[in-house]
């Protein structure tokens, strides 16, 4: 079988500052780190490997600039047994569905994916979609806020999921797209010295757009369907008024202060 886990290195920052021309986030000389469920949905995969009797083959897989090789470099030393970053600056400025066309024309590049893990969004964009999309791009069945996965084997998965309801069990067939939230005591995997070394001699591949096929244009700020007009953050919010009288008087005033408002 083969899990492919489709990550992303996002800024380790709150502070994330964007091209007013482009609409896209300024990543250059911003530390960066491994997205939180993608990194969760990665441990899932591993885990299910280990405990599996079926022979596995982890790939770890993601689209950003050269400097995202480290966050492939981790996948590694955690338990992937091969990274492919696609990178290449036609990538660069793509929405979410020019990232899920991208990724998905390398899953199938990639060839006999059982399961496609994904993280249910990223921490610098908040989307939720490029997950859901790429299944709509390979034709596969989605599972999404999935917080377990009970088992796997060559015909389907059984996983566990957050509704509005609470928790379901859901099994589904293979080949499928699993988007995952984080538990709450989820505690990531801290590589040693061995599995780091281990790491660096996996095998680790960089494609292009060349090596996916199409054109430049397919790809991309060009390849995107959704276009920014502006971009602004909010308004800082004004001072507040305390009310510390008693009770009463407290009251008077606020009643005061909204007339004076215009809002009674």
């Amino acid at each position: 079988m083969r899990f492919i886990v489709c990550v992303k290195q996002v800024p380790d920052t709150t502070e994330v500052e964007v091209d007013e021309e482009t609409g896209t986030i300024i990543r250059e000389g911003v530390p960066s780190v491994l997205n939180a469920f993608d990194e969760f949905a990665l441990n899932l995969a591993v885990e299910l490997k280990e405990k599996s009797d079926e022979n596995i083959e982890i790939v770890a897989l993601s689209m950003g600039p050269p400097q995202a090789k480290e966050a492939l470099t981790k996948c590694l030393a955690i338990g992937a047994d091969r990274a492919i970053l696609l990178t290449d600056r036609v990538f660069a400025g793509a929405d979410t569905w020019a990232t899920a066309v991208t990724l998905g024309r390398a899953i199938k590049k990639i060839g006999d994916a059982d399961v496609v893990f994904m993280g249910q969004e990223a921490s610098d964009g908040n989307t939720a979609q490029v997950g859901p999309e790429v299944a709509a791009h390979m034709g596969i069945p989605q599972l999404t806020f999935v917080t377990e996965v009970d088992s796997v084997n060559s015909d389907h998965v059984v996983c566990k999921k957050e509704t509005d309801e609470g928790f379901v069990s859901i099994k589904c067939e293979l080949p499928s797209m699993i988007a995952c939230m984080h538990t709450p005591g989820f505690e990531p995997r801290i590589p040693n010295i061995r599995e780091i070394m281990k790491a660096k001699r996996k095998t680790y591949e960089e494609w292009n757009h060349e090596d996916l096929g199409g054109e430049p244009s397919e790809y991309g700020l060009d390849g995107s369907e959704s276009v920014v007009i502006r971009t602004y953050s909010p308004p800082p919010k004004g001072e507040g008024i305390i009310v510390d009288d008693e009770p009463e008087t407290a009251v008077n005033r606020l009643i005061q202060f909204f007339e004076d408002e215009g809002i009674l």
